[in-house]
Order: structure tokens, then C-alpha cells, then sequence
């Protein structure tokens, strides 16, 4: 089904045309429930409802808080269908941030769901806000329940209609640095790139997707929440995170979607009931290889994914490389709030290892002579929401989008992403730095979770890590051992005002609580460093080669 209608009115059609057909199910308490698509459009369209005599206008911001459930789609549908304008609110965002987006986008109500840290957000939600609670047994309480609004809320017949270049949801961007922004996303936008989406990577027969990733994030809502409804996949929501492993080997998708850490994580799993050695072993011997294979993607829930995508953030090459040899086939993509996460992807039978692959339909990219990805194509936001002069910052004068990543094409078209602009730093040697490629060349070692090169006004760029669960349980001279040899590799690779000058092993892991990491997994580089300012100070006057955090 291609994108001709808009979302509500493509959730219309389905409940019209196989309405007993399940769409979303969640797990509560252990316990399946499914939903079929008459039974979501019929809630959409009573809380669509709801919301109108809430008084809230047409156009108004209202936000969505909480982990991924079949009430957040129901909830992102319901505020289209009434008119509205959506803005997914992470569960884990600092309260300074989530203040700053509810007063910038001057929202009306959030609708709110179950989350890790309850009290937290609602405190920081401001006292006049009308709250709508989820039904789930730890979402928190709330002014009104979903339940009572929709019981007591007839259907709305049809959905408003809001024009293709009127806004339809506000994303604002996790940042690494400063206030977020709020990317302006209309239907036009988001209608080429479920086409494009469509094209790149159709249907196959009977799709199902896991719900784990942070809906607020742009990435989430195209390829799991409005790709479903238009490819007719079901969608599985994980309860909690540390289900993880027990759901997604439940759940066995047909297209799975992670973040670099997710797939460090399930290479740890498999490592802790099969080291390594043993499984290079058993791997060599053809006649177990392809059983130990299948075994491993079967407990693992991977056994029926045909598209297993990584994006959000850099994936190392060797722990790419790691999965192969397992068989399977880990896609690198690349793309941005600001274009719709729609920018390039290698796909099943053109995966080329170490890129981000090749520009996907309409993209029109360019490298310009500084070396910047830039973007022109109809799902490119309409700008930064209230931010004039930072949209006009973001665009070229010839309608470009400036992603602020640099890369290069290869002569097939694939295309390499080299650091960030913002990123490259400079020694006191007067040397430029770029971290990017350094950190991923390191981060094949195992032992590492996270990572972050630093070297402004030090002689020589130093390595902080944070360890993975594998490199935390061995004994410390191994650990040391293992770096010190990756650290060489590397540095071999590299011009010496590259090197890296030693390692430096800190204490505590970096999480988005300690906010060292985006709620999309990414370091914060410039809290790392205002963190660690006396640590990278005093390890970078001191020779050796692997330090450790007192």
C-alpha cells in the first residue's frame, strides 16, 4: 500500500477493509494482548474525539511521554485525527529539557505512559498541562484516564483534514549540545519517504517488527510505526528493557532495527554462553558451523529477520564483520531528523561493509568541497520550529540541507561517513584531529561498550573508555593486555599526530541517567569531556599506555 492516504486515513481503510486482522500487540505483565485494526481506529477516533472537547484547538502541541506501547501509536493517531500536532517526549530526557520543549512548543496536554522514573517527569511537567494517563498498570497517575475519555467520547466521523504542508509532528532532536530543536515534519515530508521506504525495502509476506526503540526518535516512528501501517505489518512491543532478550527471541521478527549498543549487547549475550575462542572453534568445523548458526540466530530471536538494520549512530565495522560470521547480515544506514532519517542505506544483496550504502530513491545528495553530506528532497524538514535564524544556518543558499557529518562516495555510490565537522579537534601540536574513524577502529575490542577521543590542548589525543559486562568481568591484566594490543593496531593505521596517546579506563558505565549518552545512545562528547576535564588533563600529561580511573 503506498502512502497516498495519510496515516489515520490509511488505519480507516484497514479497519474498513480487514478489520479482525491484528495490528499491534503489547505484553503486559507477561501476557499478550492483541488489537486488531477496528478496535485501534475505533479508540483513535473516540480519543480524536475526546480531545476536541477538551477545548483543544486545531493545530495545538500535544505531547506523547513514555516507553513504546500500542497506546502510543493509538495516541499519535488520535492527536492527527483530531488536528493536532504530535510531540513525542523521551521518558528518560532530563527535566530541564522536557520543561524547555513543553513551554517552546506551547503544548496543551501530554497523553502518558508507563516509564522507569514516573516521578520525575511528572514533576517537570508544568502544573497547568491537562495529563491524560495510559492504561497500564505503572504508567503514573494522571488528571483524566484514557479509558473514561474514550468511553464517554462518540467516534469523530471522519479525521480533520490539515493540509499536506501544514505541520503534523514536532521531533525534537535528543542533542548532544544545548537546547533541543524542534524539526518541523509535515505530511508531504513524511509521505516521500514512506514511499521511498516502500521501494527501498518492500513488503514481504506476513512482516512483523519489534517496538523497543525510543518512539520519540524519528528513526522508530518511520520504520516501525508508519511503515507497519503501511506495509500490514504486525508490531510487538517490548514491556521492559531487561526482557530484551526473552521477548525478541519470542517475538522472531521479520525486520529488526537497532542501535550499535543493541548490537554490542546481544554480542555480549551470545559471548557470555559461548566465548569466543570456543565459538571460532566450533565455527571451523563445517559440518557444526551451520547448526551452531542456527542455534544462535533461533536463541537470539534473529532466525527469521531477511533485514537486520543498524542506525542512529556509527556501527563498527569489526562488530559488523562479528555478526557475519554468524550469518548474519547487519545493513548500515544513515539519515537525520532533519531529512527524515531518509538518506542512504545498504540493503539485503548491496551491503558493502564499513559504508552507509547508497542514496536511496530521490535522496539527491552531494559532498560539498569541505567535504560535508548535504541533502535536497521533498522529505527535508520545513525547519527548526520557532528557530528562524538556526534553519536558515542549517540550509545552503541553494536549498541544501547541511548535515554537519562529513563523508565521501566511492565510485559505485556508496557512501562513507568520516567524522563530524564539529567534532575534528585540534592539538596543542596545531594538528586536526578526526575522532570518529579512530573510535570505531577501537571499538571492535570486545571489552569496550563506549568510547570517546579527546585531545583539545593536549599533546597527544588520549582514549577514554567506558567497559562492556565482558571487559568488567575478567581479570584486570587481561583486560589491559587486550587494549594495549588493539591500541597498537590501530595506532599503526594512523599518522602519529593521530595515534592515540594511551587509553584511559573510567569507572562508570556512560547511560543516559548520568546524561553522558542521548536517549538515542549517543555520547554527549562535550558532557564527556566536562565530566572527565580533570582526568583528561592530568592522564594527558602522564606517559604509559593504559590508565585506570581511581
Amino acid at each position: 500500500m503506498l502512502a497516498t492516504h495519510p496515516p489515520v486515513e490509511t488505519l480507516l481503510l484497514r479497519a474498513k477493509e480487514t478489520p479482525h486482522a491484528p495490528w499491534l500487540h503489547q505484553s503486559i505483565n507477561g501476557v499478550w494482548r492483541a488489537w486488531t485494526y477496528s478496535e485501534i481506529a475505533d479508540q483513535v477516533m473516540r480519543m480524536a474525539a475526546a480531545i476536541q472537547k477538551l477545548g483543544i484547538a486545531k493545530g495545538a502541541a500535544i505531547g506523547i511521554g513514555g516507553r513504546n506501547t500500542a497506546h502510543w501509536f493509538m495516541a499519535d493517531l488520535a492527536i492527527a485525527a483530531a488536528g493536532c500536532i504530535s510531540v513525542g517526549l523521551y521518558p528518560k530526557q532530563s527535566a530541564e529539557h522536557l520543561k524547555y520543549i513543553l513551554n517552546h512548543c506551547e503544548a496543551k496536554a501530554v497523553i502518558v505512559g508507563p516509564m522507569m522514573d514516573p516521578a520525575e517527569f511528572m514533576d517537570a511537567l508544568p502544573a497547568e498541562l491537562i495529563t491524560i494517563r495510559m492504561p497500564y498498570p505503572d504508567a503514573p497517575p494522571c488528571k483524566l484516564e484514557w479509558d473514561t475519555l474514550v468511553a464517554d467520547s462518540q467516534p469523530l466521523a471522519q479525521p480533520v483534514t490539515r493540509g499536506a504542508d501544514e505541520i503534523s509532528t514536532l521531533v525534537y532532536t535528543s542533542g548532544t549540545t544545548g537546547h533541543p530543536k524542534g524539526v518541523m515534519i509535515n505530511w508531504a515530508n513524511a509521505r516521500f519517504t514512506i514511499e521511498g521506504l516502500m521501494k527501498s525495502m518492500p513488503p514481504k509476506k506476513e512482516e512483523i517488527l519489534f517496538s523497543y526503540l525510543p518512539l520519540a526518535h524519528m528513526f522508530e516512528r518511520g520504520v516501525v510505526e508508519f511503515s507497519s501501517l503501511y506495509l500490514g505489518a504486525q508490531v510487538y512491543f517490548l514491556e521492559h528493557l531487561e526482557k530484551l532478550p526473552e521477548q525478541l527471541a519470542f517475538v522472531r521478527p521479520t525486520r529488526f532495527f537497532g542501535v550499535p549498543l543493541v548490537y554490542t549487547r546481544i554480542q555480549a549475550g551470545v559471548l557470555k554462553k559461548m566465548p569466543q575462542e570456543k565459538l571460532d572453534k566450533l565455527l571451523r568445523i563445517p559440518i557444526l558451523s551451520s547448526l551452531i548458526k542456527r542455534k544462535i540466530k533461533k536463541a537470539i530471536g534473529l532466525d527469521r529477520a531477511w533485514l537486520i538494520f543498524s542506525g542512529a549512530a556509527p556501527m563498527p565495522k569489526p562488530l559488523i564483520e562479528w555478526f557475519a560470521k554468524l550469518g548474519i547480515e547487519v545493513l548500515q544506514g544513515y539519515g537525520m531528523t532533519e531529512n527524515s532519517i531518509y538518506a542512504s542505506a545498504n540493503v539485503p544483496g548491496a551491503n558493502r561493509i564499513g559504508s552507509v550504502g547508497r542514496e536511496m530513491h530521490g535522496a539527491n545528495t552531494r559532498i560539498a568541497a569541505d567535504g560535508e553530506i548535504q541533502y535536497k528532497h521533498p522529505g527535508v524538514m520545513v525547519g527548526y520550529y520557532k528557530e528562524p535564524e538556526k534553519t536558515k544556518e542549517t540550509f545552503t543558499t541553494d536549498g541544501y540541507l547541511r548535515t554537519g557529518d562529513k563523508g565521501r562516495l566511492d565510485a559505485d555510490g556508496y557512501l562513507y561517513i568520516t567524522g563530524r565537522t564539529k567534532d575534528i579537534f585540534k592539538t596543542m601540536k596545531g594538528k586536526y584531529v578526526a575522532p570518529a574513524p579512530i573510535e570505531g577502529a577501537l571499538a571492535r575490542n570486545t571489552d569496550i561498550e563506549q568510547l570517546c577521543f579527546v585531545g583539545s590542548e593536549l599533546k597527544q589525543p588520549i582514549m577514554l573508555v567506558s567497559l562492556s559486562e565482558i571487559g568488567r568481568n575478567k581479570p584486570r591484566a587481561e583486560t589491559e593486555q587486550g587494549l594495549i594490543t588493539e591500541m597498537e593496531a590501530v595506532n599503526a593505521t594512523l599518522e602519529p599526530h593521530e595515534a592515540i596517546g594511551k587509553i584511559v579506563v573510567v569507572k562508570d558505565a556512560w547511560t543516559i541517567d548520568n546524561n553522558l549518552m542521548t536517549p538515542t545512545m549517543k555520547v554527549k562528547r562535550n558532557e564527556i569531556e566536562k565530566r572527565y576535564g580533570a582526568l583528561i588533563s592530568r592522564e594527558g600529561e602522564k606517559r604509559g599506555q593504559v590508565s585506570w580511573e581511581a
